[in-house]
């Protein structure tokens, strides 16, 4: 009964002014904080985003954005021309062992040098932007995603990652930010173009905890399209969430996690349905969807890492990156789920350690998915 009421709410919200459901839609879903205090009584210590901690995020991309090796292109070959060098194929994106953990290294960098302009190595950070993000390697880079057999590469992945720095360049005030943001124009254009060829044509949504996760990367292509005005892109996205996922009951969250999971299958559909459904909607569909949540007492144990120098296992780490940011996220937007912040601030101090010292299978990613988490904790 409660999806036959929240369809035709839908219905009947759809075919009115939707002057009302855009300022839910756009209510606030969480800035950027620089600092947030410890609760006395909670049991979980709060992590701190200040400068110190901010330098040491900022060194695990700066470790690996110009390690060109080991790398894992996972490229079809068109050719025997096609065998190049990472440096060549990728003269922007070629460190951190792969094309998407290099782009959410720049987007990590950038997103420190926005909330902390006095990083200690800010003047080597923006020079290494400059001097990177150039219009012939933008040129390449486009070029790459042109070649025959190319245009699914890093679907859809290391695309919202793509759209996620692209954001982040558009929200910064600073004159550094804007010449980024044209010079990488071009590119940006060709992903936004991928996900409109892409979505109408996905029959069924990819429901996993990996790479081609259709919720995660549609969460974040829809920041890019709202931040930017890209009401074309906007529009697809909450058509094929809704299509997708507005019929979905009792996601399955004791199945979760699978052994090599970094996102969460049922939390990700609540990110983007959070962001695509009025308020009314959303919580006749959470009702449906995962009820449990409401919950004051609901918890839910952080995914364990047994061997973190086995580059599968330690996505798990990153999995509890992903719950915090979604938890957060949630909780923020809503206040009957602050609840959630309990489980969120676990699930994000019971990893963070780990980026300390952590061996290259971890470090050349995860410290990305540790700020998004706290970007999103206030």
């Amino acid at each position: 009964m409660r999806k036959v009421l929240l369809v035709s709410a839908l219905v009947f919200m759809w075919s009115c002014n939707d002057s009302r459901t855009k300022e839910v839609e756009e209510s606030p879903q969480g800035d950027t904080v620089s600092e947030f205090l410890q609760m006395p009584d909670e049991p979980t210590q709060r992590i701190r985003l200040n400068l110190d901690e901010a330098n040491k995020l900022a060194q695990l991309p700066l470790d690996c954005i110009e390690t060109e090796y080991p790398n894992k292109l996972n490229q079809v070959l068109g050719n025997e021309g096609d065998l190049e060098s990472p440096r060549d194929l990728h003269p922007i994106f070629y460190g951190c062992f792969d094309w998407h953990s290099s782009v959410h290294g720049h987007w990590a960098l950038i997103s420190l040098l926005r909330q902390f302009p006095e990083l200690d190595r800010a003047d080597q950070i923006r020079e290494y932007l400059k001097t990177t993000i150039t219009p012939e390697n933008v040129r390449v880079e486009v070029a790459y995603f042109n070649r025959p057999h190319s245009d699914t590469w890093e679907r859809p992945y290391g695309w919202a990652w793509l759209l996620q720095l692209a954001t982040e360049l558009h929200q910064w005030d600073d004159p550094l930010a804007e010449e980024l943001e044209e010079t990488l124009q071009p590119l940006t254009d060709r992903i936004v173009q991928l996900f409109m060829e892409f979505l109408p044509k996905l029959n069924y949504p990819i429901r996993v905890g990996e790479h081609t996760n259709t919720a995660f990367a549609m969460a974040l292509a829809f920041d890019y399209a709202q931040a930017t005005g890209n009401e074309a892109l906007l529009d697809l996205i909450k058509s094929r969430a809704r299509d997708f996922y507005l019929h979905d009951d009792n996601c399955p969250l004791e199945w979760e996690p699978s052994g090599f999971d970094f996102l969460s299958p049922c939390l990700a559909e609540i990110d983007i349905m959070r962001r695509v459904l009025p308020k009314n909607a959303f919580g006749l569909w959470m009702d449906d969807f995962m009820p449990q949540l409401k919950n004051k007492s609901f918890n839910l144990e952080p995914g364990e890492v047994s061997d973190r120098s086995d580059g599968k296992l330690v996505h798990l780490d990153g999995l509890n990156f992903n719950r915090a940011w979604i938890l957060y996220g949630l909780a923020n937007q809503y206040p009957e789920y602050v609840h959630l912040r309990k489980v969120a601030d676990h699930h994000l101090s019971y990893s963070f350690p780990n980026l300390v010292g952590d061996t290259y299978e971890g470090g050349h990613w995860l410290g990305s998915f540790a700020l998004y988490a706290l970007n999103h904790a206030q």
